[in-house]
């Protein structure tokens, strides 16, 4: 698919900045970039204020929160740096100018795990790798790269270029990764071995900017932090 895909405005976030986004079997997780709190809202018919049903949210010790996962249970998300752009700063907040990555579980809102992101420097993406579970992908802007990431120890095992500034949300599949650039307003497909591009999907202008991303099924669904709106994008994997 290079050109634009079939876009769809589905419905608005629960938060007024969502920088991240992450489907899962009941739902899909919203995090908000100013409070770095995580919602889990239904995938129903919007009601007349253009919100789903609202399942469950919890506080979280992110900050500026600029990208999220799930996988078996788990969020993971993408601490890019201090928020105090954005409000009061906490004792757990990263440091400014760190990123650091935090595990959280969604049946407690516990903290599991928290790491700084390798390199140092700021992130946005974050995805578990599809083909291997114990591994993640994390974008690493410092160096203009997405690392993979073995879980286990906190290693960096492979290394790809971003081929624009200003990557963002990120999705894996069996075949490939695809990167989110807001600035160009771009969703690219991305062979995660050599890191050389493939097809282009590009976002309409009078379509909300894409920030954070996320797969469900064939589609893609992405939050805008700008708008608060999440739209899905559809038929966007084979199989």
């Amino acid at each position: 698919m290079d050109g634009n895909g079939r876009f769809e405005r589905i419905f608005r976030s629960p938060y007024a900045v969502p920088n991240g986004i992450a489907a899962c079997p009941d739902g899909v997780w919203v995090v908000d970039q100013i409070t770095d709190r995580v919602a889990l809202v239904s995938l129903d018919e919007p009601n007349e204020y253009q919100v789903t049903h609202f399942l469950k949210d919890y506080p979280s010790d992110s900050s500026n929160t600029s990208g999220m996962c799930w996988h078996d249970g788990d969020l993971w998300l993408a601490a890019n740096g201090s928020s105090d752009l954005w409000r009061p700063s906490r004792e757990q907040d990263a440091r400014k100018g760190a990123g650091e990555v935090l595990r959280m579980d969604t049946d407690t809102g516990a903290l599991k795990e928290r790491r700084l992101l390798p390199g140092g420097g700021g992130t946005h993406g974050i995805e578990v790798d599809c083909r291997d579970p114990d591994y993640i992908w994390l974008s690493t802007l410092s160096r203009q790269t997405l690392s993979r990431v073995r879980i286990a120890d906190w290693s960096v095992t492979a290394t790809i270029p971003l081929q624009h500034d200003r990557s963002h949300g990120l999705v894996s599949t069996d075949k490939a990764l695809w990167i989110v650039y807001t600035n160009e307003r771009t969703i690219v497909e991305t062979d995660p071995d050599t890191g050389e591009p493939g097809r282009t999907i590009n976002i309409p202008d009078n379509m909300p900017q894409p920030h954070g991303m996320t797969r469900q099924g064939a589609d893609f669904l992405y939050c805008d932090a700008t708008s608060g709106w999440i739209v899905r994008v559809h038929d966007v994997i084979d199989g």
